[in-house]
Order: structure tokens, then C-alpha cells, then sequence
């Protein structure tokens, strides 16, 4: 018998206009493709991220197009070898395309996201270099999509973003445009394309693992989907490629079966909580003694509970991550598609964006349902690094349909994917949409949470329920029982609103009723995975989707404002600005700030981003607090990444720029932090009600520290203030000689007048208090924050006169000083060779009396003049 041969049919594609008998047959780029990329090799259309060419190319998604190859059959099916069977491998088509082999129709697609294998044994041509001929048709998906509406007028079409007809098409969603990306309605064979020949193969291999709650021992259930006639299989286990594990089974009815018992299992931790250990899975085929088939999956073993409780002293129930016993707060961020054109992100790209995500010490990853079902390189990426996946299905903000057959190619969807993706430990949760339930509310749609009758949801006017507690739930349960299934996202209950349950969406800062985002402690979730605020993104991305020399380098111009796709918040600017204010009510809130020169405000609205994040991240985790008052466990900033370049809520731009954003919450989910906030209360006589004139006004600092870390610390803690506009010293504290601070938990430590110098009203709005922790024993700082007065744009800054900059000796880090307190310094490359400095941290607060030391790649000793300097008030 002999072995299964995967051949890929990646070489030699051609595409034309197939509604155009006059367009002749071009090259691809590359493989796989869409039309887009192919359009834009072959000079046809203009980049659609430069200018407004995303205008100029909406006839790209009206038009069908024609994909072909011509490849040989492989020697193996020449000569007398009927008995073997050959299969096309389509492992994505998007969307809407007809297969035609040697002229003869074998496959309709209308799911992007689902993989098909056509068998095509009769159709190949099997003699010696005989040619096969095959041709992908793709319809134009966005006027199929039209037409359905149609078809089902008592449906409540309706959706956020995008057209309301793609909640009928199952494609990616953000190809129809967001409120961050922009409308490229693409087409193509998106992923691989294989011929494969075999007598015998294994269909499937999939495991299940449970580690004992002692985390000594864990009992692996392996199983392979056989099929053909061969029936042996011998499993394997692997650990750095020594094997720890062998078993050998017969198939029966097409399924072999293992079971492996492990003692003393090497766990997969997420990072900072230990390693990320993989295992390898490897099943091998045999007829006799003749191997024919292999497949192989690396794995991790963890032990993972979603935990929710009563609490010990506040309504509601917890919801946090329990990976090998250890509750972990999940700060991390949301991802979209890193690209509009998901074939040209290359696996180093994916490892990149996940290197930043851990390298700035994030916990968790929300896969965005309005996305794909990403690469295997992602997932890989995250398995190896320790970083969290939150798995959205693939539907958002919209009412979707539930007749008969989109229910059955959603199902398709779902049990197809679920199988791809259920062996990476990264991924902990799936949840059923993005934000469905919300408009579900919204729309006021029906929803009785007291009805449990699944028949009953499809006759409603919100009948993707249906999908969301019915379908998926079945399709989990069966195919990946050992990963927790969340109805969507938000989602608490009998409301999305609640924040004592489940997880919430915090949207009423940037959107909604634009609370102070100092006030975040106020706008609390159990867990929150969106929140967001906007900021531009680095200035050699605006420049690149500019015209050189054009007049439209400045921040209200009309492409840079075509470059920045929210809808709605130029009618929350009552202040004389564009949209690019970035809510300029925030701007103009909290910071003085200028138009000119644009790269002095594309800092501010980084800085204003920065700010509110970290405020976020600070303020929600002071109330992890421990076993029975987690109040709250996570915290998932919208979003990481750009799918091209655009002003947005990312922390990190199209091109992989870090905005300040990504350096403050760095430090706000370093292992140890210190926070403070500052409280203001005006005091009134206590013994007349009526009377508004105050007695005074307190003006008050609370400080915690969070410990992150497993093991407790003993720290030190102390406090110095100074005068903003003469850098005096005027307060000097050791506030505790030493505290423990317990494992994985935050505690509150003091509550302290503002220290202030003389007795004038806005004394406190002088005063920069910086805070510190150190190590008991060896004197080592742990943890800094400094605090600023609020809002900042009512603080008197100063120019610092003996601003210094020293390269170290071995030009890995710069230090920074300063003779008076300044905010937000942030250093970039002074020659435009921003992509050769990469920094550790950045745009950070510093005080007289200190140097902050900053790591950085890319300049060398005496090189100071290459950088330059930013900060508030330049």
C-alpha cells in the first residue's frame, strides 16, 4: 500500500476578469491570494491604504473573477493504481466560488471559513504528463449578499458597521468596513490548495487531557479517524523530542484509541506564571509493517477552570481564569485581522504581533468575532509564548438570520474550526459573537431568558439565538468538551449591562454617556474585554498613506480625517476641532495641545491614550483582591493591532509601531505596581444643610500595590513630592519600612494629604507626587508611579533647563534627567530612523533626583544627537 502524498498546488496560477471575455489571464503574486493583492502586483488598481484609493476600488468587490491552474497528476495515479483515491483539498475559499476540474462543476462554496475536500479520482488525467485544468469562479459576495435580504423580508435585517447584507454572508466580517477598517470586499483562494493521493489516511487526530486536580498526574485520551483499510496505528508521545509515551492500537469501525497516564506531567503555564512546555502527538499509519500515513499536534497539558463564585462581600459572581490552580488576572488586549489582505501576513509577522502583545506584559488575547478564525501561526505562536486566547465564533453587532441553510453552513463552520483549533492550550474560552446580545437590546428585539425552548428562539425576532445557546453550544460540548463556552461577549445573564456577572463591554468613555476617564474605578465589570481610547498612530504611518509634498500634512486635513473611520465623534468636538480631537473632549479635558506642528499633537492624542489606558488597567486591577474578592479579573483594551493604517483605538499601529499606549500598560501589568489616585471633597458646615459655601476643599492620595507574582514580597514603600514649577522637594517619606505584599492580589496601604507648598487654593495642582516600592532585603526598586495633578492642563509646566540624555557604555539603554518634574517624556529617532530604535519602554514621568533608565536597540555610544526628545508643554 503506498504512502499518502500531499501535493500543493501553489505555482503557476493565473486570473482574469471572468465577466469580461476581453480580459486575458494574468500572473499571481503569490499563493495563497485574492484579487486584491493580484490586482495591485499587476499595476491595476492603486494601493488601496494610500490616500483615498479605498474609494477608487469598491468596483473590485462588484465584479466576479476567475482563478485557473494547469498542474500534472502525480506518477502515482499512472498505470494501474484505480484503487487509490484522489482528493482536492480547498482549505479556504472566499466566498461564493464555483470549482470546475477538466470541465467538469465538482464544489459550490458559500463560507468563507469552512475547508473542502472533493474527491476527484475519475476526473484526474492519468496518463504520463497529461495536464488537468482547473478553474475557481468568485462571485461577487457582496451582491450575492444583496440579494438574500430579499429572500426573507420578515427577517430584522440590521447590524453596526458594514452593510446589513453581510450578516447573511459568511465571510469575514470586517471586510465590509468597521468603525477602524476600511470597505475592501475581496475574493480569491485564501488559503491552500492541495491535491492529495492515498489508499489509507488519518482523517482526524484529536486528544483529550485531564490533569488531576493534584497537578501530579494527567490521563491522555487520544484518538485518529481512520480511513481506507489500513487499521495500525502506533501513538506516540514526545516531550523535546524524547518519547515519554507509546501505544499501538487496531482501528475499529474506523477509529483507534489510546490512553496515556502521566506522572508528573511538565505543565504549560501562561508566561510570567511559569514555562510553556509542548508536547507532540504523533500518530502513524500502517498497513503491515508499510508506514503509509503520519499526522502530528503539539499540545500542552494544563489544568484549567473558568471560575464563578459567590463573593464574599459584593453582589454578583466572579469570572476569572484558573490555569494549574492559579487565578490569574487576564490584562491583555482585543485582535482584529493584522491585514485587510489576511494571505500576506506571513507567520513571522503573526509571532511579532504576539511577541509585542507578551514582551508588554499582557496575559490574554481576545480573538475579535467580526475576524477570522486566524492562522495556525498565530495559535502557534501564542502556545509557545503563553499568551491566553479568548476565541470569538465569527459573528458581530448585528441580528443575524437562522433559516434552515445558513444554520447548516454555520454548523459546518463551527464543527470544521473547533477541530482545527482545539488542540492549542492557549485557547481558554470560546464565546458565541461579538456583541449580538447588545444590539439584541438595542433593537429591542425578543429575548425572554425564562424561555428555554430552542424551536421557539428561531420563531422570534432574534432567532440567532438559536446559534449562539443552542447550535454552538452542541458543537463545543462535543467536539472540545474541555474548553469553556460563553453564549457571547459581552454577556452576564438576562443582560450585557450587569456588571456583577460574566463579562461587560465598557464602552461609556469613548462612546456612550463619555465619563472622565479618571473615573474608570467607577465603571467596574467582573471582566472587561473592550474598552478603548483613540489616539493617532506614529507619524512615518500617517506619512505613508500621504502624497509627498502634498498640502495634507496636518491633522484636519481630508485624508488624513479619511484615515480615521468612527463614525459619529466629529458631534462630540464642541470645541472647534475635527474629529482627530480624538474625542477632542478629552484633549481639551485634560492637556494644553497644538495642531502644529502634527507631530507635536499626534503625541498628545498618544499621550491622552496612554493616560486613560492606564488609568483603566490601574484602577480595575486595584480590585483584584484575592480569594473571594475578585471583583475584578481582567481587563482586555480594544485593541492591539491595525488591519491597515488609520487612526484608531490600537496600542499598536498597522506597521507594528508601539504608540505610548503599549508602554503604559506595560508598566501598569509589570508583576509589582504601586498606584495612586487623587481625591477631592469640598467640605460643608455640618450643622446647616442648605449652605453652599464651603468650609474648604480635601485634597486627598490613595495608594496601593498589586503582586501579580505567585510568591509574596516584602517591600519598602515611600512617597516624595515636589513643587511642579521650581522642581523643589517639599515632601520626603518612608511611608512603610516593611509590608508584605500577599501573592496575586492587590492591598491598599495609605491614605495621605496632597502635600502641598503654601496655602493658595491651587497649591495641590503644583504638586507631582512620586511613589516607590523596593525590595526589603536587597533595596531594589520594584515598582514607581508619579502622580499628577487633574486634569493636567490646569498644571503650570516648566521647561526643563538640564534635560540630559546619556547613551550607557554598552548602548543598550539611554538614561534620562531632569531638574523639575515633566510629564510623559518620550524619546523617538531625531533622523527618521524610527524603525532602527526599538525601545523597552517609553513616554514616562520623571522627577528631580532621579535618572530613568530606558532600554533601547539600534543606537550606539555618543549617539544622543540621533534622539529626540517629547514631553508635555514642548
Amino acid at each position: 500500500m503506498a504512502k499518502r502524498i500531499v501535493k500543493p498546488l501553489k505555482q503557476g496560477w493565473t486570473f482574469k476578469q471572468a465577466d469580461d471575455e476581453a480580459s486575458m489571464y494574468l500572473p499571481v503574486a503569490q499563493f495563497p491570494t485574492n484579487v486584491h493583492l493580484d490586482l495591485l502586483a499587476n499595476g491595476l488598481i492603486p494601493d488601496p491604504f494610500f490616500a483615498k484609493n479605498e474609494t477608487d476600488v469598491q468596483w473590485v468587490g462588484e465584479k466576479s473573477w476567475k482563478y485557473r491552474v494547469i498542474f500534472q497528476s502525480p506518477s502515482i495515479l499512472t498505470g494501474n493504481s484505480r484503487q487509490k483515491k484522489a482528493v482536492l483539498e480547498f482549505d479556504g475559499l472566499d466566498t461564493y466560488a464555483t470549482v470546475v476540474l477538466n470541465g467538469v462543476e465538482i464544489l459550490k462554496t458559500d463560507n468563507m471559513f469552512v475547508p473542502e475536500r472533493v474527491e476527484v479520482s475519475e476526473l484526474l488525467v492519468r496518463e504520463e504528463a497529461r495536464e488537468n485544468r482547473l478553474e475557481i469562479t468568485f462571485e461577487s459576495a457582496y451582491l450575492v449578499g444583496k440579494r438574500i435580504p430579499e429572500m426573507y423580508p420578515k427577517h430584522h435585517w440590521g447590524c453596526w458597521n458594514g452593510d446589513p447584507s453581510r450578516l447573511a454572508v459568511r465571510k469575514a466580517q470586517y471586510h465590509y468596513g468597521w468603525d477602524w477598517g476600511p470597505t475592501l470586499l475581496s475574493c480569491g483562494p485564501w488559503r491552500p490548495v492541495n491535491l492529495e493521493v492515498y489508499e489509507s489516511r488519518i482523517a482526524d487526530l484529536h486528544f483529550t487531557a485531564d490533569v488531576k486536580q493534584s497537578l501530579k498526574s494527567a490521563e491522555i485520551l487520544v484518538r485518529a479517524d481512520i480511513e481506507g483499510l489500513a487499521t495500525t496505528v502506533k501513538f506516540d508521545i514526545l516531550l523535546k523530542d524524547k518519547v515519554v509515551g507509546t501505544e499501538v492500537a487496531e482501528a475499529s469501525h474506523g477509529t483507534a484509541t489510546a490512553t496515556f497516564l502521566t506522572q508528573n506531567p511538565e505543565l504549560w503555564y501562561p508566561a510570567g506564571y511559569g514555562m510553556q512546555p509542548l508536547y507532540t502527538l504523533t500518530a502513524r499509519l500502517f498497513a503491515g509493517c508499510e508506514e503509509v500515513d503520519a499526522e502530528s499536534k503539539r499540545f500542552g497539558l494544563r489544568r484549567l477552570n473558568v471560575v464563578q463564585r459567590k463573593l464574599v462581600d459584593a453582589p454578583g459572581t466572579t469570572f476569572f481564569f484558573e490555569v494549574n490552580s492559579i487565578p490569574i488576572f487576564c490584562g491583555g488586549s482585543n485582535w482584529i485581522p493584522a491585514d485587510s489582505f489576511v494571505p500576506r501576513i506571513s507567520r513571522d509577522k503573526y509571532r511579532d504581533w504576539v511577541r509585542l502583545a507578551v514582551e508588554g506584559n499582557q496575559r490574554m488575547i481576545r480573538v475579535w468575532g467580526g475576524g477570522i478564525f486566524e492562522e495556525q501561526g498565530f495559535y502557534d505562536s501564542c502556545d509557545e509564548m503563553g499568551l491566553l486566547v479568548w476565541q470569538d465564533f465569527l459573528f458581530g453587532c448585528g441580528n443575524y438570520p437562522a433559516y434552515p441553510e445558513f444554520l447548516k453552513s454555520v454548523e459546518r463552520e463551527a464543527i470544521a474550526n473547533v477541530k482545527l483549533l482545539r488542540h492549542h492550550p492557549s485557547i481558554v474560552i470560546f464565546a458565541g459573537n461579538n456583541e449580538d446580545y447588545q444590539y439584541q437590546e438595542s433593537e429591542n428585539l425578543d429575548y425572554d431568558p425564562e424561555d428555554h425552548d430552542p424551536q421557539s428562539w428561531l420563531k422570534s425576532s432574534f432567532p440567532a439565538r438559536y446559534i449562539y445557546e443552542k447550535l454552538l453550544v452542541d458543537v463545543t460540548k462535543e467536539h472540545a468538551p474541555g474548553t469553556y463556552y460563553h453564549f457571547g461577549s459581552p454577556w452576564g445573564g438576562k443582560n450585557t449591562r450587569d456588571p456583577t456577572i460574566g463579562d461587560i463591554h465598557q464602552w461609556n468613555v469613548w462612546h456612550g454617556t463619555q465619563e472622565k476617564y479618571q473615573d474608570f474605578d467607577k465603571l467596574i465589570g467582573r471582566f472587561v474585554s473592550e474598552f478603548g481610547m483613540e489616539a493617532f498612530p506614529n507619524i512615518k504611518t500617517v506619512d505613508s498613506y500621504l502624497p509627498k509634498g502634498c498640502m495634507e500634512r496636518y491633522p484636519q486635513s481630508s485624508t488624513v480625517d479619511f484615515h480615521n473611520k468612527a463614525a459619529g465623534h466629529e458631534r462630540r468636538i464642541a470645541f472647534g476641532a475635527d474629529k482627530l480631537t480624538i474625542g477632542s473632549r478629552y484633549l481639551v479635558e485634560n492637556m494644553q495641545y497644538k495642531f502644529d506642528p502634527i507631530e507635536q499633537f499626534i503625541y498628545c492624542t498618544q499621550l491622552m491614550q496612554a493616560e486613560c489606558l492606564s488609568s483603566a488597567y490601574r484602577l480595575w486591577k486595584r480590585q483584584w483582591k484575592g480569594p473571594g474578592r475578585e471583583y475584578c479579573a481582567g481587563a482586555l483594551v480594544w485593541q492591539l493591532n491595525d488591519c491597515w493604517p488609520v487612526t484608531s483605538w490600537a496600542i499598536v499601529d498597522y506597521y507594528l509601531r508601539p504608540k505610548h499606549a503599549y508602554y503604559a500598560i506595560k508598566r501598569e501589568l509589570a508583576p509589582v505596581t504601586i498606584g495612586l489616585k487623587r481625591t477631592t471633597t469640598t467640605l460643608f458646615p455640618p450643622d446647616n444643610k442648605y449652605s453652599r459655601i464651603p468650609l474648604g476643599i480635601s485634597h486627598k492620595i490613595s495608594m496601593w500595590a498589586t503582586n501579580l507574582s505567585t510568591k509574596s514580597r516584602t517591600v519598602s514603600v515611600s512617597i516624595r513630592a515636589f513643587d511642579v514649577t521650581t522642581g523643589a522637594e517639599i515632601y520626603n517619606a518612608a511611608v512603610r519600612e516593611k509590608i508584605i505584599l500577599p501573592p496575586n492580589c492587590s492591598i491598599e496601604i495609605i491614605e495621605l494629604d496632597v502635600p502641598v507648598q503654601g496655602n493658595s487654593e491651587d497649591a495641590h495642582m503644583k504638586t507631582v507626587i512620586a511613589a516607590y516600592l523596593h525590595d526589603s532585603s536587597s533595596g531594589r526598586q520594584l515598582a514607581r508611579y508619579v502622580s499628577w495633578p487633574d486634569p493636567l492642563k490646569y498644571v503650570p509646566l516648566q521647561q526643563p533647563k538640564h534635560l540630559q540624555l546619556r547613551i550607557a557604555p554598552d548602548a543598550q539603554s539611554v538614561e534620562v534627567s531632569a531638574e523639575i518634574p515633566v510629564k510623559g517624556i518620550a524619546l523617538e529617532a531625531a533622523d527618521g530612523e524610527a524603525e532602527e530604535l526599538v525601545w523597552d519602554d517609553n513616554c514616562v514621568d520623571i522627577v528631580p533626583g532621579e535618572a530613568v533608565v530606558l532600554g533601547v536597540r539600534g543606537l550606539k555610544v555618543g549617539e544622543e544627537e540621533r534622539v529626540r526628545v517629547r514631553y508635555l508643554g514642548l
